[in-house]
Order: structure tokens, then sequence, then C-alpha cells
């Protein structure tokens, strides 16, 4: 029987491919024989819908290059004639403004999902840093594509920037000046970010994507129970809590798209603009050098770590400075060694080198710090569970409280500076930090729930 069946697989056209290229037994691996848990939720459908936005970029993008002009003199009115004369060109272009935005809403449910059940943990980490190195990888594709449009908004948002590189000590000035390729933002520096958004990152993009998706496949998906289904197999071999992706999955998250792509039309058809969250109106404007508008600020994905950058002044880099003189003083403690010796020249020359730098600079460095501790993640959690299920009720408040911090973060970044929103924003910016500089301290306290040994399952 055995031999019956490989000499089927192996015939006709799929086995004159399988002779030469591993189609089948990818499809198995990866799709077919791929063994996920039983009890995924709600929360799972976001993986699916990042790689369905992903195409939707792709190829949007692809009609969008075949009438625009990076030139900066013709920019702005190719987007125009897209949006006006060529056949369902402004379908194409909300479609891809608009996926530009929805790919940040599901990566970030995307990523709070991992948060929620331990999906960076032991033994995901790899994974996790994929995805990091994926969202990073979008943030950087989204700022180049912002000046494409030409607008008021594009223009001076890229502007601010690309200035905010000026801020490093000694290197700053020549940086900026090789970012933008001249003196101010100008058609080299557009051409130069049309070359980066529409090949260099996108490459980089899939690469990333295909890597995150076969180190997960490599070690398996996480659950909500945050339960190994790999430590419980039968005699075949098949996890007993393990179900095979398609067709179970692939019709499951089948759903998912149709509810999404509801959303997604309802938006570009009724809401493309999303009052000015999605679509500046300033960006309807042609980019004029000459006229800065009233406020300039980043679209809504990145307002949270925008509204960081803004609060660092003065007084609170002086905070910055007690905060990490105390966690030197804390590391000391606990150090043992040669470290005795160097924490307290590490920290002293620190402390230095920031009062004597401005607190530009400094918030440039929250900003990318504030993204880079999400690559540290699986090593400063040391819960002795994944899942925030069977953690204790202060861990739940605290995931709750930095949500929030956040949210109001991203809120804060999108209205214009007062001293009220600074210090909330400030308030918010060391809830975040202390999140992840805390980890080591308060994820392994408290009682926890004993997870089962078997994941908790009910069929519909």
């Amino acid at each position: 029987m055995a031999t019956a069946d490989k000499e089927v697989e192996t015939t006709g056209l799929t086995g004159w491919i399988d002779r030469r290229f591993p189609m089948t037994s990818t499809w198995k691996k990866h799709v077919s024989e791929y063994y996920a848990p039983k009890n995924f939720n709600f929360w799972y459908f976001f993986g699916s819908l990042a790689l369905l936005v992903l195409v939707n970029q792709i190829v949007t993008g692809i009609f969008l290059t075949m009438n625009y002009k990076p030139d900066a003199t013709l920019a702005f009115a190719s987007v125009e004639y897209i949006m006006r004369e060529v056949p369902w060109g402004w379908l194409i272009r909300y479609m891809h403004s608009t996926g530009a935005s929805m790919f940040f809403v599901v990566v970030y449910l995307h990523m709070f999902r991992g948060l929620m059940y331990g999906s960076y943990r032991k033994p995901r980490e790899l994974v996790w840093i994929f995805g990091c190195a994926i969202f990073l990888c979008l943030m950087a594709e989204a700022f180049f594509g912002y000046l494409l449009p030409w607008g008021q908004m594009s223009f001076w948002g890229a502007q601010v920037i690309v200035n905010l590189f000026s801020a490093i000590p000694f290197i700053g000035p020549d940086l900026s000046l090789w970012i933008r390729g001249d003196y101010v933002v100008s058609d080299v520096t557009l051409n130069r970010f049309f070359a980066f958004h529409v090949i260099a990152i996108p490459l980089v993009l899939i690469g990333l994507v295909i890597a995150h998706l076969v180190a997960l496949h490599e070690v398996g998906s996480n659950n909500p129970d945050g339960i190994e289904i790999k430590a419980k197999k039968d005699a075949n071999g098949i996890p007993l809590d393990g179900i095979p992706f398609h067709p179970y999955y692939s019709v499951h998250d089948f759903m998912g798209v149709c509810v999404f792509l509801l959303i997604f039309a309802a938006i570009i058809f009724f809401a493309p603009e999303m009052g000015g969250y999605f679509l500046e109106a300033n960006n309807f404007v042609p980019a004029n050098p000459l006229q800065t508008p009233p406020e300039i600020a980043p679209v809504w994905y990145f307002t949270a770590f925008y509204a960081m950058l803004r609060a660092t002044t003065d007084p609170f880099k002086i905070v910055l400075m007690i905060v990490i003189a105390a966690l030197a003083l804390l590391a000391l403690l606990r150090a043992r060694g040669k470290w005795r010796i160097g924490l307290p020249v590490l920290a002293v020359l620190v402390l230095i080198f920031m009062a004597l730098t401005e607190s530009k600079f400094w918030g440039v460095v929250v900003m990318g710090t504030a993204v880079v501790s999400l690559f540290f993640l699986p090593w400063l959690d040391r819960s002795p569970v994944k899942s925030i299920r069977y953690r204790p009720l202060f861990h739940k408040v605290f995931y709750a409280i930095f949500v929030f911090a956040f949210l109001m973060l991203g809120f804060l970044g999108t209205r214009p500076p007062s001293p009220a929103a600074t210090l909330i924003a400030q308030i918010c910016a060391l809830i975040y930090f202390a999140f992840f500089l805390g980890m080591p301290f308060w994820t392994p306290r408290g009682r926890f729930k004993v997870p089962p040994e078997r994941v908790h399952y009910k069929p519909h």
C-alpha cells in the first residue's frame, strides 16, 4: 500500500514537479500536516491578516508605480492623475493608503496577542525577534513611503524626522545631510526614498516574513494556554491537542478574512481619510518649502513614539539621569567580580554624556529605545508560566496599565503640545519603560495558577 501511495504521489504533473522541486513536501510540512493547537481563539486571526495586507500593499504598490512619477515637480500631480484620470486609480490609491494603516492595526494586535500569551518565551525567542524586526522594517517602509505623495505634511514630516538625526553628537549634521542627499528635502531625497520604499525594504520585509514563518513552523505555534502540544503525542507522533492547519484553520482564517475585508471596504468607500488620521488634509496640498503647516505630526501609528520624543525636555532628561543612576546603583548591588568596578565607571560616563548633550538627542534615544526594548522581551520576562490566564491578578493590572499608557501616548501624539499634555506623556513614557525594566523583578512574583497538562478546548 505504501509503495502504491508513493507511486500515485510521484506520477503526473505533481510528480514531475516534486522530482525537481519540493512542492508537495513543502505543502505538507507547512500547511496540510502542520499541526496547530486546537484552542486558537479570536486573537489568532491577526497573523494571517497581516500576511493578507502585505500582499495587498505589494500588489497595489505595483499598480501605483505604473503611473507615479518620482520627481519633485511631478510627484504630487501624478498622484492626482492616479486619483482622477487612471481607471480605478482612486480605488488602488485608497487600498494602498488604507492598507498601510490597517497593516499597523493588525500588527499591533498580533504583537499584543504575543504579549498576552507569552509567545516570545522559549522556544520561540527567534520567532519574536523576527517579528520585531518586521515591525521595525514596517516603520521604515511607512516613513519612506510617506514622503512620496509630496504633499505639505509629507514634505515637512520628512524634514522634521530627518533633522532629528542632526541631534546625534559629532556625526549628526553629516548623517542627516547624507540621508537627505541635499541640505533640504528635495528631488534627490524623493528619489532615494522611492527606491527604498519600492525595492530595498520590501525585499528585506519579505525575507523577514519568510524567516518568521519558517521559525514558527519549526518550533510550533503557541496557544492561549501556553502549553507545548508537542509534549503529548499519539503513537503516530501526532500531537494529541493539534489539528492540521489545512483545512481547519485555513477555513477558520477565511472567516476572519471575510470580516476584515468588510471593514476594509467600508473604510475605503466611506471614510478613506478616517477623519484625517489615515490621510491628513495638509497632504492634499502640494509641498511648499516656504510655508510650514501649523502643526507637524506623524501618522497615527507613529504617534506613541513621537509623543515620547516630544516629551523629552530638559527637566525630563534630569529625571532620566536619576533613573539611570538608580538602575546603576541597583545593578551594582547585584554585581560581582569585575562588574563592581566597571558599572560605576560606565554609569558616571553615561551621566556626564547626558549632561553635556541636548535633550533633543535623548528624545531620539528614548524613541529608539522604546522600539528596541521589544527585542529583549524573551529574556526580561521571568514568569514560570507563559499565558496571562495563569498569572496573578497584579500581573494583569500591570499589563492593563502598560496598554493604557501606550494608547495615551498615541493619543497625545496627535494633539498639539501643551504643558499638561507633556507632563502626562512623560508619566506614560516612564510607565512604558518601567514595564520592561521591572519585568525581571515583578514577573517571577505572585501566586500562579497551575497550567493544565492538556489545552482547554470547547468544540463549537
